[in-house]
């Protein structure tokens, strides 16, 4: 969409403003910081940052949404030099900057029953007021009740209801038209079916993903990938999740284990694995989790015991496997030295195994599984492992030293968590798209639900947040691409993308009013999926410790 004339002049003001809001933005979260700091440096008691939540997760919030607001004026910017800032995008930037400073002054919610003030964070009410004062008063001038509006009119008028997308890249472009042509044919359609029946993807689509080189997406060319970037992976899994999110979900598998291996596996395990995964022969998955861990890593109690000096025996138990029966590959974490606790001794085997069926999951000697029946998220299905003595050659010990698997782990993190970033807006547009079309056809009281202002403004609300999250997970992104720390960004843009994802989802079921609680419509499945992203690849509490031990380590 070029930039309409007439607007140009009211682009350059809101340009304005939005430089003004980001100042005063970051000048909050820099007294905020300190605040924080010198609370958590004079606590007393035992582990004080931990004992200071509300104020350090509060503070992660805080610094999400000042990222938020900062990359979204970034994106404002760049489509205003391009000439190609529409109508609906500016008032998209207006609504969503002007609601994010609305809510660092009144509360930010950290979650529906958990808000963070000013006062929590050490700062006063009048003190915030007055650094937002200009920027919210240009912003917010009359409300937002006719923007609101406005907007909504206008995404009537639009084909594609996403917003802050790839734009001027024309090879992202192409790849996102060739994925979502294959989720609108082959994805979409059968969602809602495979969903209710909780079936697994059917190998087919699979093999299709295989040919669009999904699985391959960011593995080197010289190992059979096709070399692309994180910016990449998140157009296709936003484009993919937006149909399902087992389907987006199928390539983190492939993700997190070739991220692994390229990082931290021997040049022979590069080239036997990464080509197997990238054509998609190879299913992989990560078996990290224990049934009394969570996300405390360093109390991983399974083991792997070197027999014969060429073997490893896994004894121990695993859970919440994402798509365990069919994997051919599993990642596996365990102690390969009991003597050393904590993060020391452990280490990660590029475990192989026969791939299994809904009839016969594991049909592996010295390992054995159960399926955890789920409300959402379904298509490849969660399993909980039990190892009694399930052998692992010892040339597949990644990288070939003992007692690297933390560290080897941790490299990971940080692409998975852009990537769920990336599976949570996907989530959330198609929330909102099938919220917009619903409430375009439903009828009451004489005329289209859309036209009735508090329907209006849950979508206008979630087209706004979604470009904010869309914008900051494309952030991280690029921040990976670049070979720069991402740790702090791919935190706040899964922190946010899931916030995001469930509050549309939520909204979307509510337009739908009772029929949105029938299993019958897709929207219920859309909420039951994106429940789960505020708490898988890290929950948005350790998100929050992750983003605020990071900006107070800085800040020292």
């Amino acid at each position: 969409m070029l930039q309409h004339a007439a607007g140009r002049d009211a682009g350059l003001k809101l340009l304005a403003l939005a430089r003004e809001a980001n100042l005063a933005a970051e000048a909050i979260l820099r007294d905020a910081t300190a605040a924080v700091r010198a609370r958590v440096d004079s606590d007393t008691v035992e582990r004080p940052f931990d004992r200071e939540q509300r104020a350090t997760h509060g503070l992660a919030w805080l610094a999400t949404y000042v990222e938020g607001i900062r990359q979204v004026t970034a994106f404002a910017e760049h489509a205003h030099d391009a000439g190609s800032l529409s109508e609906l995008e500016e008032l998209l930037v207006q609504v969503g900057i002007g609601e994010f400073l609305s809510q660092i002054q009144g509360g930010i919610p950290m979650s529906q029953g958990e808000m963070v003030r000013p006062g929590d964070l050490g700062l006063t009410a009048a003190s915030v007021a007055a650094r937002l004062a200009g920027p919210l008063e240009g912003l917010m001038a009359s409300g937002n009740e006719q923007r609101r509006a406005r907007l909504v009119s206008l995404l009537r008028e639009v084909n594609d209801l996403t917003v802050g997308g790839p734009g001027a890249d024309d090879e992202l472009a192409s790849i996102r038209e060739q994925v979502r042509k294959f989720t609108e044919s082959e994805v979409i359609p059968r969602a809602h079916a495979w969903h209710l029946a909780n079936e697994s993807i059917p190998l087919g689509v699979i093999a299709q993903m295989s040919e669009l080189g999904v699985f391959g997406l960011t593995i080197p060319e010289n190992y059979g990938g096709m070399g692309l970037g994180k910016e990449a992976m998140c157009v296709v899994t936003e484009e993919l999740s937006r149909g399902y999110i087992g389907v987006g979900s199928l390539g983190t598998r492939s993700e997190i284990a070739a991220e692994l291996i390229a990082a931290g596996g021997t040049e022979e395990q590069k080239r036997i694995w990464l080509p197997k995964i990238a054509s998609g022969a190879v299913l992989p998955t990560a078996v990290f989790t224990e049934p009394d861990t969570g996300s405390d890593i360093a109390s991983v109690k399974t083991r792997a015991t070197r027999h014969s000096g060429d073997v490893y025996r896994i004894h121990g138990n695993k859970t919440w496997i994402t798509h365990a029966a069919r994997a051919d590959l599993m990642v596996l974490l365990a102690r390969t030295n009991p003597a050393e606790h904590g993060y020391q001794g452990l280490s990660l085997l590029l475990a192989e195994k026969p791939r299994g069926s809904d009839a016969d999951p594991f049909p592996a000697a010295g390992m054995s599984g159960t399926e955890i029946e789920v409300l959402g998220y379904r298509g490849m299905k969660e399993y909980e492992i039990a190892f009694d003595g399930f052998q692992v050659p010892a040339a597949n010990l990644l990288g070939g030293v003992e007692g690297r698997g933390f560290k080897q782990l941790m490299q990971s993190f940080e692409a998975a968590r852009i990537q769920t970033a990336a599976r949570a807006v996907g989530v959330a547009q198609a929330a909102m798209e099938t919220a917009h079309q619903y409430a375009r056809e439903r009828r009451q009281f004489g005329e289209p639900i859309v036209n009735f202002p508090r329907v209006a403004d849950k979508l206008a609300m979630m087209a706004a947040e979604i470009l904010i999250a869309r914008q900051l997970t494309y952030f991280a992104a690029r921040r990976k691409d670049s070979g720069n720390r991402c740790d702090l960004e791919a935190g706040m843009a899964k922190l946010l993308a899931a916030r995001v994802a469930w509050s549309a989802a939520d909204n979307a079921v509510q337009i739908h009013g009772g029929n949105g609680f029938a299993l019958e419509f897709p929207v219920s499945r859309l909420l039951c999926d994106a429940r789960i992203l505020s708490i898988f690849e890290g929950a948005a509490e350790i998100q929050a410790n992750v983003i605020a031990r990071r900006l107070l380590d800085d800040a020292s």
